[in-house]
């Protein structure tokens, strides 16, 4: 049985500094198709550019998140593809997840997903309408932080990305509770996929919904994001850099906090006020 890929690859890289030219052994994040089939339907769908790794993690919060399973039971089974012809290999970039007994979900929602790069993550094809469809709840009232513990949410991000420091080239998502104390992170070159694998942690381990947490992720709020966070529960979601107008329309029907340009000792409100306790 082969290993799966790592999430860093070795490269050769030329350093220019000063007018002069020098090799240096570097290391690269790892970017990889992840093709999610369902079983016994036998369909693809979806296929994402992801950093390999949590893998079934991020296949169940991706479906999850769309509507496709509701509760872990759902889930009989993820495993890899088995390559037949080549003596039992197994394809660490083909994920079979195995649906209980009786469960047909629809599946044409997903059809925008057949292709999903790693930056765009639906690309902007998915809407508010979907969300509303499936009847998702407004996120209770509660909980309420300082502003001191959204102060220090950045750096200890930074201080657990561990790819990141070796590559340069990961985002991120993080589970803080109201206490501000790292509960889980997952690194990818997708947000949107490390967000996948953090719901999926938590749905595998009957840990949703997450309505005590607040989720930081590196770079900007998409659509994604919010859409993501609003299945699983989250009441207040951040992030260093600014927010989209969708991410922002889903946080306020759907009772989010949404914090943006989180940096230093100093951030934006754009919705949920209420959860953060300014002197």
């Amino acid at each position: 049985m082969t290993m799966p890929t790592k999430s860093k690859t070795k490269a050769t890289v030329w350093v220019v500094e000063k007018g002069q030219v020098r090799p240096r052994l570097d290391h690269l994040t790892t970017e990889e198709p992840l093709e999610i089939r369902l079983v016994p339907f036998q369909k693809t769908v979806a296929v994402t550019m992801r950093t390999p790794g949590a893998d079934f993690e991020l296949a169940a919060g991706f479906l999850y998140s769309e509507g496709v399973v509701s509760r872990r039971e759902d889930i009989r089974r993820i495993s890899y593809c088995v390559d037949e012809l080549v003596d039992g290999e197994q394809r660490h970039n083909i994920v079979n997840v195995e649906l209980r007994d009786g469960l047909i979900p629809d599946l044409q929602p997903l059809e925008r997903h057949f292709y999903t790069s790693s930056a765009c993550g639906v690309c902007g094809k998915a809407s508010l309408e979907a969300l509303r469809l499936r009847g998702c709840p407004v996120i209770p009232s509660g909980p309420t932080v300082t502003p001191e513990i959204v102060y220090s949410l950045p750096d200890k991000l930074r201080a657990a990305q561990g790819i990141f420091r070796a590559t340069g080239g990961l985002h991120a998502a993080a589970i803080f509770d109201t206490q501000g104390n790292l509960l889980n992170l997952w690194e990818d070159v997708g947000r949107h996929n490390a967000l996948d694998k953090l719901i999926g942690t938590a749905f595998l381990s009957d840990e949703l919904p997450l309505n005590n947490c607040i989720v930081l992720v590196s770079g900007r709020s998409s659509f994604e994001i919010l859409q993501k966070s609003t299945t699983a529960g989250v009441p207040i979601v951040c992030s260093v850099s600014a927010p989209s107008s969708l991410a922002v329309s889903v946080a306020k029907e759907f009772g989010i906090t949404l914090i943006g340009f989180l940096r230093g000792e100093r951030f934006n409100i754009y919705t949920g006020l209420q959860r953060i306790n300014a002197v």
